[in-house]
């Protein structure tokens, strides 16, 4: 059991000393209170894992104690406690949000029973949270775009999130689509079911098909217990089955059945599963061609392929561009806890807008983060780009700036520096007036 924060709340001492005796002992943290106003005002000052509340207080009852809690957002788990034990009670305390009842006289094996129940949901649901926000990207995951490209895709978006549609998304590798597939899942009925993205090019081959459909126990050496295959754990939800082109031949089979019969068998099971979740797929590959070349069924291909959302490269939006440089310096602020806010100068954002970014949004992501770390001042200029950036004037104009040509002096002279130093750094740098830090950055650069 975790060291859970405890409030009891009852207007009896004799019940109040009771219960902090039993939870003490197992190592909980405890306050008390003597009625529903005094509670109110402790859950507002500090954050507790559980509340025992009795149901009739001096003030107003337990039931209510619980309803303003949750009014105010406070997300403690309750279990009432009533002398007057009856379906109805009980029936209104969980419809309200309650996590159990116990009823008078209590007794101890019964509480402690309840405090293991409830430590274990708390860590699965602090678990659940934590997997939620990565993947969902809760907060900070998305930027509004505003060219033309982006705004059909939105409309395409929002279009089929209202359905149970499966979904194709395609693009080149980097351009967004697990983002576009959570987005759907979000804008979805099935938002406050499982999200559950799974990387087909990721499992290896001879585990693919007990992740996907779980497998019965005893089905293969090691398979000591059942277990669930990922599409029977995003029941109620959507499944997200990145790089769909990965898939062997044999599973397209059978994933072709789970989308006409909506039920999977696992393996070394007699018997079928109902499955009922969202199936979103992806791939960065052609999969008409792979089709023609015997490597990806026709059949499932129309299957996924009911709407397709074609995502396009950065390259071919290059007014959103703007956009995200802003974004990811907000973004990586957050990430590296930095206060200050950060400019970049024009040249640097000419460098930035104009380049074709292979990797795309990933890639400008990577080239602002990368930046940022060796800016000085906060500002972002044309020396803190990688190279691939700073050498495209080159390639197309075959004339070098008057910055790359200082650059290419700055180089010799720090060559010369470190020769006459013999390679002795922190000397080379006080001759030529920099801070060793500048020094190991230009040789960086």
């Amino acid at each position: 059991m975790k060291n859970l924060k405890i409030l009891i709340v009852d207007d009896e001492p004799a019940i109040r000393h009771i219960l902090s005796n039993v939870i003490e002992r197992e190592g909980c943290e405890i306050d008390v209170a003597e009625d529903g106003t005094s509670a109110l005002q402790a859950l507002s000052k500090k954050e507790f894992d559980v509340v025992f509340s009795d149901v009739r207080m001096p003030d107003f009852t337990g039931i209510e104690l619980l309803k303003r809690a949750r009014e105010k957002g406070i997300e403690s788990q309750f279990i009432i406690m009533t002398a007057f034990a009856s379906v109805n009670t009980a029936i209104e305390a969980m419809r309200n949000g309650a996590y159990d009842y116990l009823t008078k006289p209590l007794r101890p094996e019964d509480i402690v029973h309840r405090l293991n129940q409830i430590s274990d949901f708390i860590g699965l649901r602090s678990e659940n949270k934590v997997l939620r926000e990565l993947v969902m990207g809760i907060g900070d995951s998305q930027c509004q775009m505003v060219s033309d490209a982006m705004n059909v895709v939105d409309r395409l978006i929002l279009k089929v999130a209202k359905t149970d549609s499966t979904v194709l998304v395609t693009g080149e590798s980097g351009t967004g689509k697990g983002i576009t597939a959570r987005t759907i899942h979000q804008n979805s009925h099935r938002s406050s079911g499982t999200f559950i993205p799974v990387n087909c090019g990721a499992i290896p081959e001879a585990l693919m098909e007990s992740e996907l459909f779980g497998h019965a126990k005893g089905a293969f050496t090691g398979a000591n217990k059942a277990k669930k295959g990922l599409f029977e754990e995003a029941n109620g939800g959507t499944i997200f089955l990145d790089e769909i082109g990965e898939l062997p031949l044999h599973l397209q089979v059978k994933l072709l059945h789970v989308l006409e019969d909506k039920r999977a068998r696992p393996v070394g099971s007699e018997r079928f599963v109902d499955i009922d979740a969202r199936i979103i797929a992806a791939t960065n590959r052609d999969l008409q061609q792979m089709v023609k070349e015997g490597k990806f069924r026709e059949d499932l291909y129309f299957r996924l392929n009911i709407f397709n959302i074609d995502l396009p490269p950065i390259r071919e939006r290059k007014e959103d561009i703007q956009l995200l440089v802003k974004f990811f310096i907000q973004s990586e602020r957050k990430k590296m806890g930095l206060n200050q806010a950060y400019e970049i100068e024009q040249e640097a954002l000419e460098l930035i807008e104009n380049y074709s970014y292979p990797g795309n949004i990933r890639e400008l992501e990577n080239t602002i983060a990368r930046a940022m770390i060796l800016a000085d001042d906060n500002m972002i200029r044309t020396t803190d780009l990688p190279n691939q950036l700073l050498n495209q004037k080159n390639i197309q104009t075959g004339v070098k700036t008057l910055r790359e040509q200082v650059q290419d002096f700055e180089q010799e002279v720090i060559k010369k520096a470190l020769n006459v130093a013999n390679g002795d750094r922190r000397i080379a740098a006080e001759r030529l007036g920099l801070g060793l830090s500048s020094l190991y950055r230009k040789l960086d650069e």
